[in-house]
């Protein structure tokens, strides 16, 4: 019994051996690897994760500082840039904010392409808010004004008769379906704290947003540039058909902070003194959003004393350099060279001293037989606390030829070898 189960064993190995011939014959007359067989992972090309190399440290020396005191209720920093929000103080409450409000009619009156140099009739009932409420620039009824000089008079001097005129004009006459088309605009940008029932923010139990929702609605409303202009003007003029306005921006961030670029203050019984603030600053660029101060005057501390704290805190920096190395691939059917891939553009992303980066780098699943400098062979992607940041090709920063067939042959047989000697192992065992 002993016998057989050698001369079994034998007859295994013979026809395993007899395998490995005819697949190196095959090999020797096609000049590749035999169909069915599973190459080395240098022969399959599988996916190899890049090596990063030494690059400049991600750390930024120090500690991350405390946010100020800031005695408001709610408060929120956002990177204007990348939308990332940052920092900030019960950022999720739903709160009233006041003629803050007029910043998302103005979206609306963009995002619907009201033609700007239209003239709006001013109705009765916008003059009617020129006595009722303090934010006001006068307009008569029956004076005609531009979308435009309308769009100015509500972000600059929040003018609540302006942005009624542009309610009923863009609402076909209609303040309610303005109001509707605001909500409608407000669930497109995910805003999930926030209501509108004005056009304006006059107080009612039903207009509202947050601190979060208001710097994701500024950062669209700096996208258009209009707005963008508008909101960053300190003085201006408006022009009715017989007469001229001069207006005077409610954001005194703009005369007594450099940085500052908007946006919109917003002032009620029920919603205290509230300020969307932006600034800019060499590469960086912040959003702050502060809701519930106790009078103008705290609401201006706040915001500048957040915006510094963005500034001091943070920092824009190259997190992937353009031309440098970031990976490396094996070369297919040489397991012991590589081709160290280089990235084709900056990624900059905004950190501060407890920022986590990480660069995820791929390659290609099947690297082409032979590249030259400058393929893309794969990518390198950047993400900071988990958050994405951009990504850049990969490309060969030197070309290589195709394996030569003595290569293949070592390389297929290498790996031919291995299976055979464990398939030699196994019948072993199993004795």
């Amino acid at each position: 019994m002993q016998q057989r189960s050698k001369l079994a064993t034998t007859s295994r190995v013979k026809l395993a051996a007899t395998l490995l011939l005819t697949a190196l014959t095959l090999l020797l007359v096609s000049g590749a690897a035999p169909a069915g067989v599973v190459l080395d992972r240098a022969g399959a090309q599988e996916e190899v994760p890049g090596e990063a190399p030494e690059a400049p440290p991600d750390e930024i020396p120090g500690e991350v500082p405390e946010p100020p005191e800031t005695g408001v209720v709610s408060w929120a920093i956002m990177d204007a840039d990348s939308g990332e929000f940052l920092v900030g103080q019960e950022p999720d409450e739903q709160l009233p904010i006041g003629s803050v409000t007029k910043i998302m009619s103005a979206l609306v009156v963009m995002q619907e392409g009201t033609g700007l140099d239209d003239e709006v009739p001013i109705s009765g009932e916008a003059e009617s808010y020129v006595g009722g409420v303090f934010s006001n620039v006068g307009l008569i009824a029956e004076e005609r004004v531009t979308v435009r000089d309308l769009l100015v008079a509500s972000l600059v001097a929040s003018g609540t008769e302006a942005v009624y005129a542009l309610a009923e004009y863009v609402g076909d006459g209609s303040v309610e379906q303005f109001v509707g088309m605001m909500n409608e605009e407000a669930s497109r940008l995910g805003l999930e704290n926030t209501n509108f029932e004005t056009p304006a923010g006059l107080d009612t139990a039903d207009n509202y947003s947050s601190a979060r929702d208001l710097a994701i609605l500024t950062r669209e409303v700096l996208e258009e540039p209009l707005l963008a202009e508008i909101v960053d003007t300190t003085e201006a003029t408006i022009s009715t058909q017989s007469r001229q306005i001069q207006i005077t921006n409610t954001n005194q961030l703009l005369n007594t902070y450099p940085p500052a670029t908007g946006v919109k203050t917003g002032t009620t019984p029920e919603a205290g003194a509230n300020l969307v603030a932006s600034a800019e600053s060499n590469d960086e660029s912040f959003i702050v959003i502060v809701i519930g101060a106790e009078d103008s005057d705290q609401r201006f501390l706040a915001g500048e004393s957040l915006l510094e704290y963005a500034f001091e805190r943070y920092e824009r920096r190259p997190l992937v350099n353009q031309d440098e190395v970031y990976g490396e691939a094996l070369l297919p059917y040489r397991p012991d060279e590589s081709v160290q891939l280089a990235a084709t553009e900056e990624i900059a992303g905004l950190v501060d001293a407890g920022s986590d980066v990480e660069r995820r780098v791929t390659t290609q699943e099947e690297l082409p037989p032979s590249a030259s400098a400058g393929d893309e062979l794969g990518e390198v992607e950047v993400l900071v606390n988990g958050r994405r940041v951009g990504e850049s090709l990969l490309v060969a920063q030197e070309g290589y030829e195709e394996a030569s067939l003595w290569q293949k042959t070592r390389s297929t047989v290498g790996g031919l070898l291995e299976r055979v000697q464990g398939a030699i192992a196994g019948l072993s065992s199993g004795e």
